[in-house]
Parts: structure tokens; C-alpha cells; sequence
């Protein structure tokens, strides 16, 4: 199977936890980084690459000695001080600064953005480079402390828990450490004139002036979140917030413990409530379960999308079952052009990979019945907790959960172009 984004990760080597210190100007959008990263070689190394933006490198050490190194077309090489036996591990800190810009793709600028008055980071899928050194693929999870200072006027939010906040000359230090392993594509900085506010027992950042609003429209989120922990499993992070940006984007995004949503996905009527749906169910299928290889992103969105359907049978919308025959009507109407186990890259992200993915989980739950599909589901969550997965995981999962065949239910959904029918 040909990569999907060769340019980006190295499988020579993984990292096992990222310390990032950040100095972050709003006005004139200039970041100062330092990042240390703890790597363990998968084979002999005498140089390392790693994915970084169009920035500005100060120097590189290896555990702690000197390092020549060359940036360039989106790589930062690294020439070992000596070389790294298969197994050895060592820390390696580079020190940058300079304007972050997204990194270019099919689908605009990637990553590190800058807002009206204040920045966020969207790193799905290759965005991370942006603002960060890296080993950017997603089968290459690892723990993070993220710290980063800017004017005290703006708040912070990054992933996992706020570990301490520091005041200094008009400034703030906010450091969140992010135990639980995440892909980088999941690491996520917000900065913005935010308000923090406890809603059922989650977590909403937002501008003031969007607070009743914010409030009326992610009213329900901690009921959905019940209803997902008893669906899918436990909650399989910390904590989590969402996070309302003064500025409208096209789509809301996750991060591993967070998702971002823009000003016009909130309308005082709920009108948005799927994709807030969409976006916490990622938090199970996405950020704990993180695909091996970006052709398997049906397990992330056809997932998420099919909890949006769940969560509207739970909250007295419209069956799951509904959902699946309008939209089975609607694919049947569109090419039937792709695979949905490798779509590939120019259909990534389009609906139909989405929606075809949601109706091979409603297929396959119709086919187990709920006695059977729920536990295997909730079994899937369970098994895979913080890790990677693939297709061919979840199809041995499922079967060894059952003793009749799901191989051709499944081969059909997901190996066969044309649509099968749901009956």
C-alpha cells in the first residue's frame, strides 16, 4: 500500500514524549520554541529527520553535545554526534523560532493558524510540522508537556491537564501535561481571549459575548457524554473542553482531549449539536484509538459519524436506522468510485468516506444484532485503549467475538466499490 504522505515520519525511529517550551507574540504571530524529544531507535541511526515548518533553527543538541543539522523542503536533519544502536534511546532538543505558517495540502494550510486576535492549531492530518519538530505520522503516539507563554490578556488551553499557571511581567506561562500517548497531528494549542465555564460537567471555552449562546448550544454535551460512555466505553481521557473561536471556520476539528469549533457553529439553537456529537465521539474513535495508516480512516470518521446518529436515537431525533436509509438513498445517487479501506488521498475527507463508513457500522450492527454489537464495540474501545489500530484489527476483533462469518458482510462494505444494499 503506497503512502498516503510519504514526505512526513520516519519508522526508523520512534519518540516517546515531547517537552515543548513556547513564547507566542500574538501581535506580529512569532513563536520561540524549544523542543525536547525523548527518541529510541528502531535500527542503527547516524543521522535523524525530523518534520518541521519554515523556521528559523538556533541549534541542536544531542544529549547535550552539539549537532549539525539542515532544514530544509519541511525536514530537519540531524547528523548524530555518534551513532544510535537499534534499541538506544537519547534527547534531542532543538531550539527555533519564526513566523509559524500551515503546512500546504489538498485541503489549504495546515496546522498553526492565525485568528482575528489570537491563534489555534488544526493538525489533521499532516499539520503538526507547523509549529513543532516532530516524527509526524500517527502511529507514532507519544506524551507531551506543552508550555507556552504569551500576554496575560489571552488564555491558553492545550491538551490534557493545566499543570500550573505563572504570572510574570504582563505575561502568562500555562504548562498542560498530556499523559496518555497522542499522535502529533493531535497536539493542539488554542490562544484567545477565552472565558472557561463548567457545563454538566464539561468544559467550555468561549468569548464572552458568545457565552449564553455557547452555553444553550453544548447544553446537552454531558448527557451525550454519558451516552457515550455507556456506548462505547469509558471516557478515555482526563478531561475535555470544547472550544469556541471568535473567528468562523469551515469545519469544526479535534484534538486529543479538545475540539475547536468555530463562532458560526454556534447558533443558539443547536443546529450544530451533530458535529458536537461528531467531535466527542473522536475522543474514543481518533484520538484513544489512532489509525496506523491514514487509509483506515473510516474506523476514525465513519465512527464518529455513526455516533451522531446514536446520539440522535438517544436524545428522541430521529433512529440511527433513519439516518442510515436516507443516507444509503443519497451514496446510492453518487460514484461509486473508491474503496473505503484505502479511499485514497484526493477523497480523504469527503463525505462519502464518512457516510459510507457510518452505514458499514450500522450494517454490521443490524447483522450482530445490539446484544451482540454494543459489547463488541465496547470491547473494541477496551482492547485498543491508547493505541493503534487497523482495519484488519477490527475485522479479527469482530470475528473472534462471534462464531459466524462477518468476513464477506464486511469485505463487501469496505473492499467492494459499489455500494452494497443494507438489507
Amino acid at each position: 500500500m503506497t503512502p498516503y504522505f510519504p514526505g512526513h515520519g520516519d519508522h526508523r525511529y520512534r519518540v516517546s514524549h515531547y517537552d515543548l517550551t513556547l513564547r507566542y507574540r500574538v501581535a506580529g504571530n512569532r513563536l520561540d520554541g524549544t523542543a525536547r524529544l525523548t527518541v529510541s531507535a528502531a535500527e542503527p541511526l547516524q543521522e535523524l529527520d525530523l518534520d518541521l515548518g519554515r523556521f528559523r533553527v538556533l541549534g541542536v543538541t544531542v544529549d547535550g553535545m552539539p549537532a549539525r543539522h539542515l532544514l530544509g523542503r519541511g525536514k530537519l536533519r540531524v547528523t548524530l554526534p555518534r551513532p544510535l544502536l537499534a534499541g538506544a534511546a537519547a534527547g534531542v532538543e532543538v531550539r527555533y523560532s519564526g513566523t509559524p505558517m500551515p503546512v500546504p495540502s489538498p485541503w489549504g494550510g495546515l496546522g498553526w493558524e492565525e485568528l482575528t486576535d489570537g491563534a489555534l492549531v488544526a493538525g489533521q492530518p499532516i499539520g503538526a510540522p507547523s509549529w513543532f519538530p516532530c516524527n509526524d505520522r500517527p502511529s507514532d503516539k507519544a506524551s507531551y508537556r506543552i508550555a507556552v507563554t504569551t500576554a496575560s490578556s489571552y488564555r491558553v488551553i492545550a491538551n490534557g491537564v493545566l499543570a500550573a499557571q505563572r504570572r510574570g511581567a504582563g505575561t502568562t506561562t500555562w504548562i498542560y501535561d498530556q499523559p496518555e500517548p497522542m499522535a502529533s497531528y493531535l497536539a493542539s494549542v488554542q490562544i484567545g481571549r477565552y472565558q472557561v465555564a463548567e457545563v454538566a460537567g464539561t468544559r467550555l471555552a468561549h468569548p464572552a459575548r458568545l457565552g449564553t449562546r455557547v452555553r444553550h448550544d453544548f447544553g446537552r454535551q454531558g448527557e451525550m457524554m454519558a451516552v457515550f460512555a455507556d456506548l462505547f466505553g469509558p471516557y478515555p481521557f482526563t478531561g475535555y473542553v470544547a472550544v469556541v473561536a471568535d473567528d468562523e471556520l469551515d469545519i469544526p476539528v479535534e484534538a486529543q482531549g479538545m475540539s475547536i469549533f468555530g463562532r458560526n457553529h454556534v447558533d443558539g439553537r443547536r443546529g450544530f449539536e451533530r458535529l458536537v456529537a461528531h467531535e466527542l465521539a473522536h475522543q474514543w474513535f481518533g484520538n484513544s484509538l489512532t489509525v496506523s495508516c491514514w487509509s483506515d480512516i473510516w474506523l476514525q470518521e465513519g465512527f464518529a459519524t455513526y455516533a451522531e446518529w446514536l446520539w440522535s436515537e438517544a436524545s428522541g431525533g430521529l433512529p440511527a436506522a433513519e439516518h442510515a436509509r436516507r443516507w444509503h438513498q443519497r451514496l446510492a445517487l453518487l460514484p461509486q468510485d473508491f474503496v473505503l479501506a484505502d479511499p485514497g488521498v484526493d477523497v480523504l475527507f469527503d463525505d462519502r468516506v464518512y457516510k459510507r463508513g457510518a452505514l458499514t457500522v450500522h450494517a454490521l450492527r443490524r447483522a450482530l444484532g445490539d446484544e451482540v454489537f454494543f459489547p463488541v464495540l465496547r470491547g473494541w474501545t477496551a482492547a485498543r485503549r491508547h493505541a493503534n489500530v487497523s482495519t484488519r484489527d477490527f475485522a479479527g476483533h469482530v470475528q473472534r467475538a462471534i462464531t459466524r462469518p462477518v468476513g464477506p458482510l464486511l469485505s463487501a462494505w469496505l473492499y467492494d466499490k459499489p455500494l452494497p444494499p443494507l438489507s
